[in-house]
């Protein structure tokens, strides 16, 4: 099980549409919730949230 990055900061910032706490969009958000998605695309997100934070 890969856990979420969520730290509780929940707002998204109005131009990039990236949350502020854990890079995610709300679209991401969405997709972690469901029970279907795979670990294999939440470690695939996480890389990718990584490279947004990483140019903010």
């Amino acid at each position: 099980m890969i856990i979420s990055p969520c730290i509780s900061i929940c707002k998204t910032d109005p131009v990039t549409g990236f949350c502020y706490g854990c890079g995610r969009t709300n679209e991401d958000k969405k997709i972690w919730k469901e029970e279907r998605t795979s670990d294999k695309w939440k470690m695939d997100n996480i890389d990718k949230i990584k490279k947004r934070l990483k140019g903010w």
